[in-house]
């Protein structure tokens, strides 16, 4: 189970602008407590002006979440194949939030799965795909909505989930933003 201060969140997210802005690579020992050693994938999201930046994960279950959360955070500002690398000029502009994740199960019974609490990761043969939970709740989406999204952006047909040599997990997930209009490191 997740379990996180409100301090431990304020230096994740802290320390994924640092990590982005500044090339940050390690925080220091005296702030690793066991909340952010804690073993924990995460996803990095970057807006600006309310629009998708970058988002990337790192899904390294066994790592520390700190670690996963400095590589994600750089990931999603350089790394997003679907936007160009962030430049410094709009640092001040990027909104950040971390969604740090449970390790997924599998999905046995499609009607288990519940958009709004779920993540869906969906695999079929080479292609994979996630969606977090925040895309369900932002966009109103329903489960099918949800399904069909997933495996479109694993480049499969909407319907690839339907297929028996699919396969579906879920995850639960805890997402941390910084404030609207403020800045992590001030």
């Amino acid at each position: 189970m997740i379990s996180l201060t409100s301090d431990e969140e304020r230096r994740l997210l802290r320390w994924a602008r640092a990590a982005v802005e500044t090339g940050l690579t390690e925080v220091p020992e005296s702030e690793r407590t066991p909340g952010v050693c804690a073993p924990h994938a995460a996803f990095v999201t970057l807006t600006k002006h309310g629009e998708l930046r970058g988002c990337i994960g790192h899904l390294q279950h066994e790592r520390p979440l700190w670690e996963n959360v400095l590589r994600a955070a750089v990931s999603a500002a350089y790394e997003d194949p679907r936007f160009p690398p962030v430049e410094p000029a709009e640092f001040p502009d990027l909104h950040y939030s971390i969604s740090v994740l449970e390790p997924p199960v599998e999905l046995r019974d499609v009607s288990a799965f519940d958009p709004l609490r779920h993540g869906i990761i969906v695999q079929h043969g080479l292609r994979r795909a996630l969606l977090l939970p925040k895309v369900a709740r932002e966009r109103g989406w329903n489960a099918e909505q949800v399904l069909a999204a997933v495996c479109q952006k694993a480049g499969l047909p909407p319907d690839a989930w339907r297929d028996p040599t699919a396969r579906l997990e879920i995850f639960d997930a805890y997402d941390i933003e910084e404030p609207p209009g403020s800045l992590a490191n001030s």
